[in-house]
């Protein structure tokens, strides 16, 4: 689901649409129709990104106090002071020039000019639209240099595109062409316009949407991805941009030869991964993840590779889409989804856990011991916390403290958790350490290996997360059944 530069986007589609009413109980089907339908809902687009809904609401303001005929346009996200500040008459431009320029121009103009809407609703917006678009002009023609107009005339000219029939695709395809040069040409002359990069590389995956699964789609989508990389290096700290890059790897992955994929699927779990910890409550990233895993146990499983398990993969996914249901129950598509996966044999979690596995633990009340006194042992996560249930050891080796009756186990309640984070230490054993900070101190864990790590990360804080935003309830749903 790709995030829009601003707020006021559109939701999922099939979504937020309130309560999700109880529907019919429909007739028993196989496992194999019960997946199909998965990998429909799965693969189908999430929510539309919107590129500037906001921008709208400024230019209809505007519009309506210039009463259509004077005042400027704001710019919609701000000018900056310093950048294109050369006027009309310091210009270096040629007369020649210019007029090539007002070509140009009156080519975008009849491009937005010919999109009429679909309804009143969209002929008024796109009103506003050419309205806007005019203002641009106008403001560079006076000022040749500056990226701020031309950034907010591609995104007139994107939103411009949503407004077309959707029968004419050759008309949204132009209108678009015409946007990546105008954000081509804002960031030329500004190269740290971090949001003509995000929303030139959504204009440009919208292009590749409409080619299927061509030659011509894989360039765009590089190129696309190229772009969200560039916005992310700009501004690091941007779960969105994480987010519509992975989804622009993971529609690459489609696309190249089978060779190519699991290096590019991997690069774009890696990309939602660093969007949900950048925030963890970024539902959008959590879904997403979960459906790349789900198409990576596909894939490893008609493969046959070694390593992990199509098992793994489907269970991984399945907390994923669970813990995104639980953060927007009103989502009905990650309802549904989740309903679906939990009905597979092959995806089903460990009830009524979110996750179930092993990591090495210490003696209870005593976090820095040596290292032959930790023991590997079996865990447990569901809504309320964390759980050694059983250890990993025979009998006959443990020792008689290890034996005795009354020995606590390792417990962290999820109310407690201040935060997770993997540690490397040279007091804990080999592995790769966990350190949950509680309110009543650190506690330490270790994992087989680091990929086995990363997934108790995610589920924990997913958890924490969930119990935060008052979603407990939610969760418990989904485990318990």
């Amino acid at each position: 689901m790709e995030e829009p530069a601003a707020g006021g986007g559109a939701g999922v589609a099939n979504g937020a649409a309130g309560v999700v009413e109880e529907e019919e109980e429909e007739p028993p089907r196989s496992a194999t129709a019960k997946q199909e339908e998965a990998k429909a809902a799965l693969g189908a687009e999430g929510s539309r990104p919107f590129t500037m809904r906001e921008l709208l609401v400024e230019l209809k303001e505007d519009g309506e106090a210039a009463g259509g005929s004077g005042g400027g346009v704001k710019p919609a996200f701000g000018a900056r002071s310093g950048i294109g500040s050369v006027d009309a008459e310091g210009s270096s431009y040629s007369q020649e020039s210019t007029q090539q320029l007002s070509s140009h121009h009156d080519v975008a103009m009849d491009l937005i000019n010919s999109v009429t809407g679909v309804d009143e609703e969209g002929r008024s917006r796109q009103r506003i639209l050419s309205f806007a678009a005019k203002r641009y002009i106008n403001a560079i023609e006076r000022n040749h240099d500056d990226p701020d107009a031309y950034y907010n005339w591609a995104l007139v000219l994107q939103e411009s595109a949503d407004n077309v029939d959707p029968h004419s695709s050759s008309s949204k395809d132009a209108l678009l062409e015409e946007a990546c040069k105008k954000y081509a040409e804002a960031t030329r002359l500004c190269p740290t316009l971090y949001d003509a990069y995000y929303n030139w590389a959504i204009a440009i995956a919208d292009r590749a949407k409409m080619r299927g699964r061509t030659k011509e789609a894989e360039e765009l989508w590089k190129q696309a991805i190229l772009n969200y990389e560039k916005a992310v290096l700009l501004s690091w700290n941007s779960p969105q941009a994480l987010n519509n890059w992975g989804l622009g790897l993971q529609e690459l992955s489609a696309i190249v030869p089978a060779r190519e994929k699991q290096t590019i699927i991997k690069t774009a779990i890696s990309k939602f991964r660093a969007a949900i910890q950048l925030q963890f409550d970024f539902h959008r990233a959590i879904y997403n993840l979960g459906t790349v895993l789900y198409g990576l146990a596909e894939d490893t499983m008609r493969s046959g590779r070694p390593g992990v398990s199509p098992s793994e993969l489907y269970s991984q996914s399945a907390i994923y889409v669970a813990a995104a249901h639980a953060l927007k129950p009103n989502y009905s598509v990650y309802h549904k989804v989740t309903l679906l996966l939990l009905s597979f044999y092959v995806v089903q979690l460990p009830l009524p856990y979110l996750k179930v596995g092993y990591l090495t633990a210490p003696p209870e009340n005593k976090a820095i011991a040596p290292h032959k006194e930790w023991e590997r042992a079996q865990f447990v996560l569901n809504h309320e916390g964390l759980e050694q249930v059983a250890s990993d050891q025979p009998p006959q080796t443990q020792s008689p403290e290890h034996l005795d009756s009354g020995r606590k186990l390792f417990r962290v309640a999820v109310a407690d958790i201040i935060s997770v984070s993997a540690c490397a230490d040279l007091t804990l054993p080999p592995g790769a350490g966990l350190c949950i900070d509680t309110i009543h101190g650190a506690r330490f864990l270790v994992a087989d290996n680091w990929e086995a790590l990363d997934g108790w990360l995610d589920a924990i804080r997913l958890v924490y997360t969930i119990f935060a935003r008052g979603r407990s309830d939610v969760l418990a749903g989904i485990i318990t059944g």
